[in-house]
């Protein structure tokens, strides 16, 4: 793993694969567990809209490192707020988080270790999640009297439907590597050490593509979720109109007419 440092928070940096240049590091950096304090969520909220807003970053890949994603938010922290300060707090914890899940590009959490609570939760708002075959993943909050607050009751009843997303949270309970794939909770499972490259892989695969394309692609299936049917064909529809204003649209076209399938070169305009 070589990265070249883009800039840094005190606890989370975005850093630039230095063979796929055009992939972005969010790396999370926080002695021992990556717990997630108000200032580590402040900075991922940064790093999120910094790489958002970064046109030479085609995807992103979120990484806690070799030993672990992230356990969770700070309960030490939390222990002795009230509901005043809990739902000021909240706030900003949630904020954080979904400026990860707006990212207009690909995404893909990359995960050693555990991945709980608020940890498992940012996993949550990536598009992709690649996992270490002994890596945990788990909403353990019930076993704390709260529940998830960061979007784990949402995102992930949506992702691995409302059965699964209740049992798991109702328990509290770890899942191990092979079942969070088994459920549709990560998307690959491998050996610890290539968890990074093998996430990296992932991202670069996908950031020579036409850049508003996978935008309006990210954007169509995820307001889609949102909304019913009609709606969300009509998010569609309107985002396939729009796309051809691009150049994208008319390389792309104009490659398989006099080329073939799969040879066009993209600029992302």
């Amino acid at each position: 793993m070589t990265t070249v440092d883009e800039g840094a928070g005190e606890f989370v940096r975005v850093e630039r694969d230095a063979d796929n240049p055009a992939v972005a590091v969010i790396r999370l950096d926080r002695p021992k567990m990556n717990a997630l304090d108000a200032q580590m969520q402040r900075e991922i909220r940064t790093a999120a809209e910094r790489v958002s807003a970064d046109d030479e970053v085609r995807a992103v890949v979120v990484y806690g490192g070799e030993r672990v994603f992230a356990a969770g938010a700070d309960v030490k922290e939390m222990s002795e707020m009230g509901f005043a300060e809990m739902a000021a707090h909240s706030r900003v914890l949630q904020d954080a988080l979904t400026a990860v899940a707006r990212i207009p590009k690909p995404v893909i959490a990359a995960i050693t270790g555990f991945a709980l609570g608020g940890g498992c939760e940012l996993a949550l708002c990536a598009d992709f999640r690649v996992v270490a075959e002994d890596g945990r993943l788990g909403q353990p909050e019930i076993r704390l009297g709260v529940i998830p607050g960061a979007g784990g009751t949402q995102r992930l009843a949506r992702l691995i439907g409302p059965a699964r997303a209740k049992d798991l949270i109702y328990t509290g309970r770890h899942v191990a590597a092979e079942e969070a794939l088994s459920i549709g909770l990560v998307d690959a499972v491998v050996a610890s050490a290539e968890v990074y490259d093998h996430a990296v892989a992932m991202a670069a695969s996908y950031a020579n593509g036409p850049a508003l394309a996978l935008r309006a692609a990210k954007q169509a299936i995820d307001g889609g979720l949102e909304t019913d049917l009609a709606t969300g064909l009509e998010i569609e529809r309107m985002h396939f109109a729009g796309l051809f204003a691009t150049e994208d649209q008319k390389a792309g076209m104009r490659s398989f007419i006099e080329e073939g399938p799969g040879k066009a070169r993209f600029s992302g305009r």
